[in-house]
């Protein structure tokens, strides 16, 4: 009988280890560089600092500049990927032919690697070569060279560009399984009582996929607070930390200026942010489950 109870935590035990030794040490051993002068020669002492790192990072204006980019970014990037995700998953809800194909199409950027996509953007906003400012002179009628990724601005467009272009498809999966489990008898119900078109959409059908949308929002707007590779690759920050986000500017806290201890605090911060995030979605969720 012991045997037969012990046999469940036998096969739950592997995993449970991978995730202490994989999430839970790191993120303590994070939490405690972040209150050290971390240094990562060995031999080298780590003195206690207390809150000195988080203090610095409450007052550094390079942190506050990539904290109103990350903001800005997410209230860009999210709502349009959430509404053309919707869009597209509402015209492939439909009997259309070749869905598959379109479906195919439209989710492909999703698997697309982020390294090569960013190479592919960084290759067509060349401001010397690149293909943008190729169609711009074609129509022109002479040479037009905008410096894409040399200009805040711009280089903000570019970025945004990419993310709302990687971002849509899984925004379309999301909602094609939300409006195919949706109860057509509420459906055909909300037509009965005369709502058709856009009544029918707001009142009927988005009501119906609310804690669909509410979980692909809370997850996008998480997983824009930890863009990195785009930037990193396209702009690198620049010019001038204007283009910084957190996590790149925590990475060349980290291995730029090997100023471990800080990046941690910054890593920390940025985590407490997201854990917040998701919080607030299991309680949204909730609420609509418990409504």
């Amino acid at each position: 009988m012991l045997r037969r109870r012990s046999l469940p935590y036998l096969f739950v035990l592997p995993g449970l280890a991978f995730y202490l030794i994989f999430t839970i040490y790191p993120v303590l051993r994070q939490v405690e560089m972040s209150v050290q002068h971390w240094s990562a020669v060995p031999g080298v002492p780590t003195p206690f600092v207390g809150l000195k790192n988080y203090a610095q990072a409450i007052g550094d204006p390079v942190v506050h500049t990539a904290a109103i980019n990350s903001v800005l970014y997410t209230v860009v990037t999210v709502p349009s990927q959430m509404l053309l995700g919707l869009t597209a998953a509402t015209l492939l809800h439909r009997h259309l032919p070749a869905r598959w194909l379109w479906r195919t199409l439209i989710y492909l950027p999703v698997v697309t690697s982020w390294v090569i996509a960013s190479y592919v953007f960084a290759y067509l906003f060349n401001s010397d070569e690149g293909l943008i400012n190729a169609v711009l002179s074609f129509f022109a009628g002479h040479t037009v060279t905008v410096n894409w990724l040399q200009d805040t601005w711009t280089s903000f467009l570019v970025i945004w560009l990419l993310a709302v272009w990687k971002g849509i498809g899984w925004s379309m999966i999301m909602f094609l399984a939300g409006l195919t489990a949706l109860d057509r008898s509420v459906v055909e119900a909300g037509r009965v009582d005369g709502a058709h078109g856009w009544r029918l959409w707001w009142h009927v059908i988005l009501p119906g996929i609310r804690p669909t949308a509410i979980f692909v929002f809370v997850m996008l707007v998480i997983g824009s607070l930890q863009a990195f590779i785009s930037i990193f690759l396209l702009t690198a920050g620049g010019p001038y930390n204007s283009t910084q986000m957190l996590l790149t500017y925590t990475y060349q806290i980290a291995f730029s200026f090997f100023n471990f201890g800080y990046a941690a605090a910054l890593a920390t911060m940025l985590a407490v942010v997201l854990f917040l995030l998701s919080a607030a979605e299991i309680r949204l969720l909730r609420e609509r489950r418990s409504s």
